[in-house]
Protein backbone atom coordinates (compact mmCIF):
# COMPACT_ATOMS: atom_id res chain seq x y z
CA UNK A 1 0.00 0.00 0.00
CA UNK A 2 1.28 3.42 -0.89
CA UNK A 3 1.15 6.26 1.60
CA UNK A 4 0.46 9.60 0.07
CA UNK A 5 2.79 12.50 0.41
CA UNK A 6 0.17 14.37 2.40
CA UNK A 7 -0.13 11.53 4.88
CA UNK A 8 3.59 11.32 5.15
CA UNK A 9 3.71 15.01 5.82
CA UNK A 10 0.97 14.60 8.43
CA UNK A 11 2.80 11.85 10.21
CA UNK A 12 6.00 13.82 10.12
CA UNK A 13 4.26 16.89 11.53
CA UNK A 14 2.79 14.86 14.40
CA UNK A 15 6.24 13.59 15.52
CA UNK A 16 7.68 15.33 18.63
CA UNK A 17 10.45 17.85 17.95
CA UNK A 18 13.98 16.62 18.32
CA UNK A 19 15.60 18.24 21.37
CA UNK A 20 18.52 20.52 20.60
CA UNK A 21 21.86 19.09 21.61
CA UNK A 22 24.08 21.31 23.71
CA UNK A 23 26.92 22.90 21.82
CA UNK A 24 30.29 21.52 22.69
CA UNK A 25 32.62 24.01 24.30
CA UNK A 26 30.03 25.82 26.38
CA UNK A 27 33.01 27.64 28.09
CA UNK A 28 33.90 29.44 24.91
CA UNK A 29 33.65 32.76 26.72
CA UNK A 30 36.25 31.67 29.25
CA UNK A 31 38.51 30.45 26.48
CA UNK A 32 38.14 33.77 24.73
CA UNK A 33 38.99 35.62 27.97
CA UNK A 34 42.15 33.62 28.60
CA UNK A 35 43.99 34.81 25.47
CA UNK A 36 43.08 38.35 26.46
CA UNK A 37 44.64 37.94 29.89
CA UNK A 38 47.69 36.35 28.36
CA UNK A 39 48.09 39.24 25.95
CA UNK A 40 47.77 41.70 28.82
CA UNK A 41 50.41 39.88 30.83
CA UNK A 42 52.79 39.81 27.88
CA UNK A 43 52.18 43.51 27.30
CA UNK A 44 53.00 44.21 30.93
CA UNK A 45 56.24 42.29 30.60
CA UNK A 46 57.10 44.27 27.47
CA UNK A 47 56.69 47.46 29.49
CA UNK A 48 58.36 46.37 32.74
CA UNK A 49 61.43 44.61 31.37
CA UNK A 50 62.74 47.61 29.42
CA UNK A 51 62.19 49.77 32.51
CA UNK A 52 64.38 47.54 34.65
CA UNK A 53 67.09 47.95 32.07
CA UNK A 54 66.70 51.73 32.26
CA UNK A 55 67.69 51.87 35.93
CA UNK A 56 64.28 52.22 37.53
CA UNK A 57 65.55 50.30 40.58
CA UNK A 58 68.95 51.99 40.82
CA UNK A 59 68.01 54.66 43.35
CA UNK A 60 66.65 52.34 46.06
CA UNK A 61 69.40 49.81 45.37
CA UNK A 62 72.16 52.40 45.70
CA UNK A 63 70.48 53.82 48.80
CA UNK A 64 70.52 50.44 50.52
CA UNK A 65 74.17 49.93 49.56
CA UNK A 66 75.08 53.31 51.08
CA UNK A 67 73.20 52.50 54.29
CA UNK A 68 75.03 49.18 54.56
CA UNK A 69 78.36 50.97 54.13
CA UNK A 70 77.34 53.47 56.82
CA UNK A 71 76.58 50.62 59.21
CA UNK A 72 80.16 49.43 58.78
CA UNK A 73 81.45 52.93 59.53
CA UNK A 74 79.49 52.99 62.79
CA UNK A 75 80.67 49.49 63.65
CA UNK A 76 84.34 50.39 63.30
CA UNK A 77 83.99 53.67 65.20
CA UNK A 78 82.29 51.80 68.03
CA UNK A 79 85.09 49.26 68.03
CA UNK A 80 87.59 52.09 68.52
CA UNK A 81 85.53 53.69 71.27
CA UNK A 82 85.46 50.38 73.13
CA UNK A 83 89.26 50.19 73.08
CA UNK A 84 89.82 53.64 74.59
CA UNK A 85 88.99 52.90 78.26
CA UNK A 86 91.48 50.01 78.45
CA UNK A 87 94.08 52.09 76.64
CA UNK A 88 93.68 54.99 79.06
CA UNK A 89 93.82 52.68 82.07
CA UNK A 90 97.08 51.16 80.82
CA UNK A 91 98.69 54.52 80.09
CA UNK A 92 97.73 55.86 83.52
CA UNK A 93 100.05 53.31 85.05
CA UNK A 94 103.07 55.04 83.54
CA UNK A 95 104.88 57.34 85.93
CA UNK A 96 104.53 61.09 85.30
CA UNK A 97 102.51 60.63 82.13
CA UNK A 98 101.04 63.88 80.78
CA UNK A 99 97.65 64.34 82.38
CA UNK A 100 96.43 66.82 79.75
CA UNK A 101 96.94 64.30 76.98
CA UNK A 102 94.94 61.66 78.82
CA UNK A 103 92.21 64.15 79.73
CA UNK A 104 91.83 65.11 76.09
CA UNK A 105 91.34 61.46 75.13
CA UNK A 106 88.84 60.87 77.91
CA UNK A 107 86.83 63.99 77.03
CA UNK A 108 86.78 63.17 73.33
CA UNK A 109 85.68 59.61 74.11
CA UNK A 110 82.90 60.94 76.35
CA UNK A 111 81.54 63.20 73.59
CA UNK A 112 81.47 60.28 71.18
CA UNK A 113 79.63 58.14 73.70
CA UNK A 114 77.05 60.82 74.43
CA UNK A 115 76.08 61.39 70.82
CA UNK A 116 72.47 60.64 69.92
CA UNK A 117 72.31 59.89 66.21
CA UNK A 118 68.98 60.86 64.61
CA UNK A 119 67.36 58.38 62.19
CA UNK A 120 67.89 60.81 59.31
CA UNK A 121 71.57 61.43 59.99
CA UNK A 122 72.58 60.47 56.45
CA UNK A 123 70.44 63.28 55.02
CA UNK A 124 70.82 65.64 57.98
CA UNK A 125 73.91 67.67 57.16
CA UNK A 126 74.16 69.32 60.57
CA UNK A 127 73.88 66.06 62.53
CA UNK A 128 76.36 64.36 60.20
CA UNK A 129 78.84 67.22 60.61
CA UNK A 130 78.56 67.01 64.41
CA UNK A 131 79.22 63.27 64.23
CA UNK A 132 82.29 63.82 62.09
CA UNK A 133 83.64 66.56 64.35
CA UNK A 134 83.32 64.43 67.48
CA UNK A 135 84.98 61.45 65.83
CA UNK A 136 87.69 63.70 64.44
CA UNK A 137 88.38 65.09 67.91
CA UNK A 138 88.89 61.56 69.25
CA UNK A 139 91.17 60.74 66.32
CA UNK A 140 93.32 63.79 67.06
CA UNK A 141 93.45 63.06 70.79
CA UNK A 142 94.55 59.47 70.18
CA UNK A 143 97.19 60.62 67.71
CA UNK A 144 98.67 63.00 70.29
CA UNK A 145 98.60 60.22 72.85
CA UNK A 146 100.63 57.93 70.61
CA UNK A 147 103.17 60.68 69.99
CA UNK A 148 103.62 61.26 73.72
CA UNK A 149 103.96 57.53 74.39
CA UNK A 150 107.17 57.55 72.35
CA UNK A 151 108.82 59.34 75.25
CA UNK A 152 108.03 56.51 77.68
CA UNK A 153 110.12 53.42 76.85
CA UNK A 154 108.75 51.43 79.77
CA UNK A 155 105.19 52.02 78.60
CA UNK A 156 106.08 51.08 75.04
CA UNK A 157 107.55 47.82 76.35
CA UNK A 158 104.38 47.00 78.28
CA UNK A 159 102.80 43.91 76.72
CA UNK A 160 99.26 45.04 77.45
CA UNK A 161 99.91 48.42 75.85
CA UNK A 162 101.47 46.81 72.80
CA UNK A 163 98.35 44.66 72.33
CA UNK A 164 96.04 47.64 72.68
CA UNK A 165 98.18 49.71 70.33
CA UNK A 166 98.07 46.99 67.68
CA UNK A 167 94.28 46.70 68.06
CA UNK A 168 93.89 50.47 67.79
CA UNK A 169 96.04 50.65 64.67
CA UNK A 170 94.06 47.84 63.09
CA UNK A 171 90.79 49.58 63.96
CA UNK A 172 91.98 52.87 62.47
CA UNK A 173 92.75 51.01 59.26
CA UNK A 174 89.28 49.47 59.27
CA UNK A 175 87.75 52.88 59.83
CA UNK A 176 89.62 54.25 56.83
CA UNK A 177 88.40 51.38 54.65
CA UNK A 178 84.81 51.71 55.89
CA UNK A 179 84.81 55.45 55.25
CA UNK A 180 86.20 54.92 51.76
CA UNK A 181 83.49 52.37 50.95
CA UNK A 182 80.83 54.71 52.31
CA UNK A 183 82.15 57.65 50.30
CA UNK A 184 82.08 55.59 47.10
CA UNK A 185 78.58 54.24 47.79
CA UNK A 186 77.16 57.69 48.54
CA UNK A 187 78.86 59.22 45.53
CA UNK A 188 77.21 56.61 43.33
CA UNK A 189 73.81 57.19 44.95
CA UNK A 190 73.98 60.99 44.86
CA UNK A 191 75.13 60.96 41.25
CA UNK A 192 72.17 58.78 40.29
CA UNK A 193 69.76 61.33 41.80
CA UNK A 194 70.99 64.21 39.64
CA UNK A 195 71.84 62.52 36.34
CA UNK A 196 69.71 61.01 33.58
CA UNK A 197 67.75 58.75 33.75
CA UNK A 198 67.95 58.62 37.56
CA UNK A 199 66.74 62.21 37.83
CA UNK A 200 63.55 61.23 35.95
CA UNK A 201 62.90 58.22 38.19
CA UNK A 202 63.52 60.37 41.26
CA UNK A 203 60.82 62.81 40.18
CA UNK A 204 58.34 60.12 39.16
CA UNK A 205 58.84 57.39 41.77
CA UNK A 206 61.35 58.37 44.44
CA UNK A 207 60.57 61.92 45.47
CA UNK A 208 61.25 61.05 49.13
CA UNK A 209 64.88 60.10 48.43
CA UNK A 210 67.37 62.89 49.23
CA UNK A 211 71.08 63.28 48.74
CA UNK A 212 73.22 61.79 51.50
CA UNK A 213 75.91 63.57 53.48
CA UNK A 214 79.57 62.96 52.77
CA UNK A 215 82.68 62.97 54.90
CA UNK A 216 84.85 66.03 54.40
CA UNK A 217 88.57 66.37 54.93
CA UNK A 218 89.38 67.42 58.47
CA UNK A 219 92.14 70.01 58.41
CA UNK A 220 93.15 69.18 61.98
CA UNK A 221 93.38 65.49 61.14
CA UNK A 222 95.57 66.28 58.14
CA UNK A 223 97.99 68.28 60.31
CA UNK A 224 100.53 66.31 62.31
CA UNK A 225 100.11 66.92 66.05
CA UNK A 226 102.79 69.01 67.75
CA UNK A 227 103.87 68.10 71.26
CA UNK A 228 106.01 70.22 73.54
CA UNK A 229 108.12 68.15 75.93
CA UNK A 230 109.69 71.16 77.63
Amino acid sequence: MRISNAASAGIASDAPPTPALPHEGGGGGERRAFPGLLRGFLLLLCVVLPLTGCGVNNIPSYSEAAKAAWAQVLNQYQRRADLVPNLVATVKGAANFESKTLEAVVEARAKVGQMQLPPDILTNQQAFQTFQQNQGALTSALSRLMVVVEQYPELKANANFQTLQAQLEGTENRIAVARRDYIQAVQKYNTELVTFPGRIWAMLLYSSYNEMAQFTADEKALTAPTVNFN
